[in-house]
């Protein structure tokens, strides 16, 4: 299919801005609610001494909970028939259950035992991951069915992109507002306060989205809606296969595979190395000047940061000009140049070059998802046209599980990488040449060569704008104009 073709948004296809932004608000909750939990958690080791790695424990198991939890919430969430819909009833009841269980999770008793302290969080975690998903899954679903039209889906994940990075720029202050003496006793005592403004923040706003967003194809007939359980057990277990059916049917379907190997690639070839650009400052740029290093290693943090802003809204009105596959093509190549510059800017002998790449590998990720959700959407689409069902919610949570998937491999994989450049920290500033060179081959290379994977994935990817034009037309003339 041609790229070359282009219509114009229909003005009942758009979303007002007010709407837009209140599903990007959904975005900052969702945002916020994952950092929080992360960003908070330093107070279990500083505040009550829990040893390091019970804490790096304590984040990674309930996060395997949303292997099953995701997708099942997603099957549910595009099963569901309600008078309210089937992704709002979801979405505000678990904006205020999550918020809930947020402050119970960090009302942590004093002078407790450190099995006490795990426990307690464990099972809190667990709870309030569940109740997490109830909301972001019927959320992302939510996103997916707003409009019909290719550009504006691209507009709509453009401004939710933009609206969740903010998130990460409150976090980083937690730490400061858990540990501030003229407000508090101890940390212990700053994050329970913390966990009520932030609890109180998500209950207000994580339900706008389910009070004022419409959910347009709720009344799309979809083949097997959830019934109810029978004393025998048969439904539930007919409900059981059926979403198994439904997973590995979602998992066969090409297009989508192609977009979770492109985002599997760009955001996890960046994540594999993402401690490596503050080691190679350090140890090669000031030769074990931690604090010089540090201090520079921010200034390119900081600017990364604000150029993703940039990068959305660039990235969004290119899109709506020359198509969402070769705005990925133009992005991600531009991140490449970034991570190749990497191998001259780094130099010591001219420190303030290696703030030059960071605007452009902002490109990555900043474009990565903005793209992917509208790209979804089209997929979404075509699944329907062959299946009949609308499955937002599957399509949604499979995406983002496969996100935290390579995540959590990426960040367990990065510290044996490290280890194998034969990176020593007793060494200080007199690192080996040959690690200090395999350091920067990790650092630049690794995720140059991961993002030029996926543009070759991306080059196959077949859903221009005239296909999901078409495919819309078949849907409309199929079940009417929706």
């Amino acid at each position: 299919m041609s790229d070359s073709a282009h219509y114009v948004t229909a003005p009942e296809d758009r979303i007002p801005f007010a709407k837009k932004l209140i599903y990007g608000l959904g975005a900052f909750v969702n945002n916020l609610l994952a950092a929080a939990i992360g960003g908070m958690s330093i107070v279990l080791n500083l505040g009550l001494g829990m040893n390091p790695a019970l804490v790096g424990l304590l984040g990674a198991l309930p996060r395997l909970t949303d292997a099953l939890t995701d997708p099942l919430m997603g099957y549910i969430s595009d099963h569901t028939r309600s008078r309210w819909g089937r992704r709002r009833p979801y979405i505000f009841v678990g904006a205020i259950t999550a918020a809930i269980i947020y402050v119970l999770l960090w009302q942590l008793p004093a002078d407790k035992s450190e099995t006490f302290y795990f426990w307690y969080f464990l099972t809190g975690s667990i709870v309030f991951y569940l109740a997490y998903t109830v909301y972001a899954t019927p959320w992302v679903a939510l996103g997916y069915e707003l409009t019909p039209d290719y550009h504006e889906r691209t507009r709509l994940m453009g401004v939710q992109n933009f609206i969740g990075q903010l998130a990460y720029v409150v976090a980083p202050w937690f730490l400061w507002i858990m540990q501030n003496e003229a407000w508090w006793d101890d940390m212990r005592q700053g994050a329970a306060g913390l966990a009520i403004g932030i609890a109180l923040f998500v209950a207000a706003v994580g339900i706008l989205p389910a009070i004022f967003l419409r959910e347009r194809f709720k009344d799309v007939a979809i083949a097997g809606a959830v019934p109810k359980v029978d004393v025998a057990g048969s439904a539930l277990l007919r409900n059981m296969k059926e979403f198994f059916r439904a997973f590995l049917l979602t998992l066969k379907f090409k297009p989508f595979l192609k977009l979770c190997a492109a985002t599997f690639l760009v955001f996890n070839g960046f994540m594999l190395i993402a401690a490596f650009s503050s080691y190679v400052i350090i140890y090669y740029v000031f030769a074990g000047d931690t604090a010089q290093g540090a201090k520079y290693a921010g200034y390119s943090g900081t600017i990364s940061a604000v150029s993703t802003f940039i990068v959305i809204v660039f990235v969004t009105w290119l899109a709506t000009k020359i198509g969402k596959r070769k705005a990925f093509f133009v992005a991600t190549g531009v991140s490449m140049i970034g991570y190749a510059l990497k191998w001259v800017c780094y130099d010591p002998a001219t420190p303030w070059l290696l703030l030059l790449p960071a605007p452009l590998m902002a490109f990555g990720l900043g474009a990565l998802f903005t793209l992917m959700p509208s790209m979804i959407c089209d997929v979404v689409d075509m699944d329907e046209l062959k299946t009949h069902q609308r499955r937002e919610g599957m399509y949604g949570s499979i995406f983002w599980w496969v996100v935290k998937l390579g995540m959590a491999a990426a960040l367990a994989a990065s510290g044996y990488l490290l280890n194998a450049t034969g990176f020593d920290v007793a060494l200080q500033g007199n690192q080996t040449e040959r690690a200090i060179h395999l350091m920067r081959l990790c650092d630049a290379f690794i995720p140059f060569v991961t993002s030029g994977i996926a543009i070759w994935v991306i080059a196959t990817y077949r859903i221009t704008e005239e296909r999901a034009h078409e495919v819309r037309m078949q849907l409309e003339a199929r079940r009417g104009k929706t």
